[in-house]
């Protein structure tokens, strides 16, 4: 029992330690030259290879702040994040401020320091709120590592445990909820089991707020623990739909019900889902 304890507070210094290096987020990082200068053969991977289709870019107003809510897909390598930015730097102009929150381990990985160019912070409350007050647009995956590392047979399911903080932001900052429900990022590869026991036995879950040790099948590596090294993701066809905005206070009165419009959300996220999954005939093809 001593040698528990030890370990245990020896595992939560070193957790505590981690988590006060999750960067504030620099918004200035974002660079509308860059993305304006990728923007197009970035956007003929999203069209070609993964035969983008974002529907409903018109729902989300036109300007100011606004909190878009979406489900997550596709690993550590999300191409429906990919689709759907793009999709949204084209509708709107990369000048308007847009930021997406993402895992720091995922902005750390090789490779992929492109994406503090194109907005993508590391995710936390300060730095939503951040972005929020700066006049932004800032996209939120409550679900997190958890949904997007979910099994494949399990892709059309919304999946945000029980993470209902985007709500309380939202009411924070007083901006509306922009659902954005995407499909079809869950067939880029084999996801077998998002490991939350191995996770919590390797103490990965204290250490570095990796609630799931994901167990995958996809190329180039075949079998893929922790999907640390990335995968080839598999063509599939990604479509997004964006929902029209709720104003919370409007739609739920001055002091709303935070599991009432948690309910709400997902309900209109899960039943769009279905819809967007009834359209695919075979998986990847879609």
């Amino acid at each position: 029992m001593v040698g528990r304890s030890l370990i245990e507070r020896a595992v939560g210094a070193a957790a505590s330690r981690l988590q006060q290096r999750v960067p504030v987020a620099d918004l200035d990082e974002r660079d509308p030259d860059y993305i304006r200068e990728t923007l197009p053969r970035m956007w003929l991977l999203s069209s070609l290879y993964f035969r983008g289709e974002v529907r409903g870019l018109g729902n989300i107003p036109d300007e100011g702040p606004a909190l878009l809510v979406g489900n997550h897909s596709g690993g550590n390598l999300t191409p429906d994040t990919t689709v759907f930015s793009l999709a949204f730097h084209a509708y709107f102009g990369v000048e308007r401020p847009f930021h997406q929150l993402a895992h720091n381990l995922v902005l750390s990985m090789p490779g992929l320091g492109f994406l503090r160019k194109y907005g993508t912070v590391a995710a936390s409350p300060e730095n939503a709120r951040k972005a929020l007050q700066s006049g932004a647009a800032v996209l939120v995956y409550p679900g997190g590592d958890r949904e997007v590392h979910r099994p494949s047979w399990q892709s059309g399911r919304v999946d945000f445990g029980d993470r209902k903080g985007y709500v309380r932001l939202a009411l924070d900052q007083g901006v509306p909820i922009v659902p954005v429900v995407a499909v079809g990022g869950q067939e880029t590869a084999l996801f077998l089991t998002q490991g939350e026991a191995l996770s919590r036995l390797l103490m990965l879950d204290r250490l570095l707020r990796l609630k799931v040790l994901p167990i995958s099948v996809g190329p180039p590596w075949g079998l893929n623990i922790g999907g640390f090294l990335g995968h080839v993701p598999l063509p599939a066809k990604i479509t997004v739909e964006v929902l029209p905005p709720i104003h919370l206070r409007d739609e739920f009165g001055a002091e709303p019900d935070v599991d009432e419009v948690h309910a709400h959300v997902t309900r209109l996220m899960q039943e769009t889902l279905d819809a967007l999954s009834a359209e695919r005939r075979f998986p990847v093809i879609g």
